[in-house]
């Protein structure tokens, strides 16, 4: 059976955005919001305060309205029938409007680190696997030592229907390579959804392992993002909402995303990419990611500087 472990991305608030802009109007609106209550889905966990004090979590529900940074968590999750599955792909996506951009960070899914509520060092991508939404956040946020504000869990079974949807996506192929009988040309390809899976899946042809496939993932992720917000056709728009409905969780609320997309879009104008630099490393025989206190403590300090306020937070 095929394993889709592939690409994230916000596609319940990029949808909220699309639409809007595209005027589909009150029947529009309202399927909208209908999606966004069945996505809901709040978790019960503790605020987490940086060792640097200076970062601190934002109030809840706050953060739109006052124009401030945040972050959301955004995973991949590959869930079948018996299997609570794993955050095969895992980006923290850290937005500051103040300073017009985004920084998309990815974090292999064999980084060895403490899986907080287990006290135990593992994959990382097995926090989800051993305790959902809430364990994987929190695994997160001690290896970045930075708090995160927001989740998106995506479970891929819909996912190439949705790409489909958006009429495929276009992507710069570093080198021609196979995967399950399927032939990826060098150069300028376009990619229908079951083929845009597989694109970002394969990681052991590719000489930079795993880290080339994020880099393929945030490529998609950006053409996904590009898409969504052409979508001017009613029926296109249900069926996406259809898909997103059944695949898509996250606590960003309905009112929080109409924010986002008042306060946020109009300021967001690039989206900069970063990676963990690490080593591969084999334990009892078992593969992991090695990234060291000094690696950790760089992108701690690059998503700081990231999200660095130039006014007061209201109080």
């Amino acid at each position: 059976m095929k394993q889709k472990r592939v690409l994230i991305t916000v596609l319940s608030i990029l949808l909220v955005v699309g639409l809007s802009m595209a005027g589909l109007g009150w029947y529009a609106y309202n399927s909208i919001k209908a999606t966004a209550n069945k996505v809901y889905e709040p978790t019960k966990r503790i605020t987490y305060v940086s060792k640097d004090t200076e970062v601190t979590l934002p109030e809840e529900e706050a953060v739109a309205s006052d124009n401030l940074p945040f972050t959301v968590l955004l995973m991949g999750v590959d869930e079948r029938t018996g299997d609570v599955g794993r955050t095969d792909t895992i980006m923290l996506l850290a937005v500051n409007p103040v300073k017009n951009d985004a920084l998309l960070l990815s974090i292999p899914r064999d980084t060895r680190t403490t899986l907080i509520g287990r006290d135990v060092e593992d994959k990382i991508n097995h926090a989800y696997a051993f305790g959902g939404v809430n364990m994987a956040v929190q695994t997160v946020e001690s290896l970045l030592d930075y708090p995160v504000d927001y989740y998106v869990k995506v479970n891929m079974e819909g996912f190439a229907k949705v790409v489909d949807l958006l009429g495929g996506v276009e992507v710069n192929n570093p080198f021609a390579f196979t995967i399950d009988g399927q032939s990826y040309e060098k150069g300028p390809l376009k990619l229908t959804g079951e083929r845009a899976l597989l694109y970002s899946r394969m990681r052991y042809d590719d000489p930079r392992g795993d880290l080339g496939r994020q880099n393929r993932q945030r490529d998609i992720i950006q053409q996904v993002m590009k898409n969504a917000l052409t979508v001017s056709s009613l029926t296109k728009a249900n069926s996406m909402l259809e898909e997103i409905g059944s695949n898509v969780k996250t606590d960003i609320s309905f009112d929080t995303m109409k924010d986002l997309l008042v306060n946020y879009r109009p300021k967001i104008e690039k989206i900069s990419q970063q990676e963990i630099k690490g080593r591969g490393a084999r334990i009892g025989g078992i593969y992991y990611y090695m990234v060291d206190q000094a690696e950790r403590n760089r992108v701690h300090d690059l998503i700081k500087e990231h999200q660095q306020q130039t006014k007061p937070v209201k109080k």
